[in-house]
């Protein structure tokens, strides 16, 4: 019997990254591992998280926003950005979705679409988890195809006043912030609306089988009246929220590999320690078939993300790219995160293992930010030049 390698030494990803990168990455894993997995199946269990406590640990630690510069935001890079992604979905996709909708949606949106006000007023208690913020942009009716919206923004003298609901919207009910994307007359707009302010609720939706360790609401916007200096002045159009969810799909490409990357090596453990007549389970052929099949799934996604990760940081990054990153990364890691239930057996299906979790967690992850069938129609109009969305 040799010395079993790790997955990262198969693929030898460490080389292909620099000493910040590295850290940043031990950093967010050491913090997760010590401070949230011990707990995170009782809070999926419960489907309830300590998600204000957890915002300001997170901040302090510097990853909210974290690849944002300036109003208390890090200004690191893309890739290391997506590093600590993968790490906070390792321990569940829930972590890595707060953090996601905050600095990549919430914060994002703000940071580029904002006036100054608006930047200095959220973005530095936002990084530092003082304030939590939220993305409306879907619907119930209206997730795939936002242009439909139906949610509305009325001039009244100076004020705006917004009616709509938006729907499946991480952190609505614990924020103090949402990005409101809603229709004007002059097009589509978003708006920073306060949470407090009269007429916005945001109830929180139950019963969820996936992401239950994470806060979903439905926002509710009955004659929501706001100033005119409540609009983000640099976003005009679907281009404003698709720009955002752009950034937040970038993050799930590292992300998903993180909760395959969990699944693996905990699938390679247990067949390593249980005995099946009389020998590893990790010995037999079939299981071993299964385990290298996965893990160069896995390393070829961790390769794309990190070549993705590059381009961004090189400004040249476009959005069939990010499309292609996401649609295989999410897919392969719901196929690793079900092979490797296969291996645990009846063990795969409790909560004592992360396995059943993670692949719970990936159906969602799976249809949001762009269903798996959008982001193929993204690549085909890429490489077709037609359009097949309608």
């Amino acid at each position: 019997m040799t010395t079993p390698q790790s997955l990262s030494e198969l693929f030898a990803i460490d080389t292909l990254l620099d000493a910040e990168e590295i850290a940043i990455r031990d950093t967010v894993r050491k913090m997760v591992d010590d401070r949230i997995r011990p707990h995170i199946g009782e809070w999926f269990e419960a489907a309830a998280l300590p998600a204000r406590e957890l915002a300001k640990e997170l901040g302090a630690l510097g990853v909210l926003g974290m690849h944002l510069e300036g109003y208390g935001c890090a200004g690191m890079s893309a890739t290391a950005y997506g590093l600590a992604c993968q790490e906070l979905e390792a321990v569940d996709s829930g972590i890595r979705s707060l953090v996601s909708v905050q600095g990549s949606l919430a914060m994002f949106a703000i940071h580029h679409n904002g006036s100054e006000e608006q930047k200095e007023e959220w973005l530095p208690r936002m990084a530092a988890g003082e304030a939590i913020g939220c993305f409306g942009l879907t619907e119930p009716d209206f997730g795939s195809n936002p242009g439909g919206m139906r949610t509305n923004a009325k001039r009244d003298g100076d004020d705006w006043i917004l009616n709509g609901t938006k729907m499946w919207i991480t952190n609505g009910s614990i924020a103090d912030v949402a990005v409101v994307w809603a229709r004007t007359e002059d097009g589509v707009r978003g708006f920073v609306v306060p949470t407090d302010t009269p007429g916005f609720s945001a109830p929180e939706i139950k019963n969820k089988m996936s992401l239950r360790a994470s806060v979903t609401s439905e926002l509710v916007l009955e004659d929501v009246r706001l100033p005119a200096s409540a609009m983000l002045p640099k976003a005009r159009g679907l281009s404003g929220p698709l720009g955002c969810l752009n950034e937040a799909r970038f993050g799930i490409i590292f992300g998903a590999m993180g909760a395959a990357r969990d699944c693996l090596e905990t699938a390679i453990s247990y067949a390593r320690d249980r005995k099946v007549f009389d020998k590893s389970l990790a010995a037999y052929q079939i299981t071993q078939a299964k385990i290298a099949d996965m893990a160069v799934e896995l390393g070829k996604g961790q390769l794309l993300a990190i070549h993705l990760g590059r381009l961004k940081d090189a400004g040249t990054v476009r959005p069939e790219q990010v499309s292609t990153g996401k649609l295989n990364n999410v897919r392969e890691a719901i196929k690793i995160a079900r092979e490797c239930r296969t291996i645990l057996g009846a063990n795969g299906i409790t909560l004592e293992y992360p396995v059943i979790r993670h692949a719970n967690n990936l159906e969602s992850v799976l249809t949001y930010e762009g269903t798996s069938e959008v982001h193929q129609l993204v690549i085909g109009r890429a490489l077709t030049g037609e359009e097949a969305f309608r």
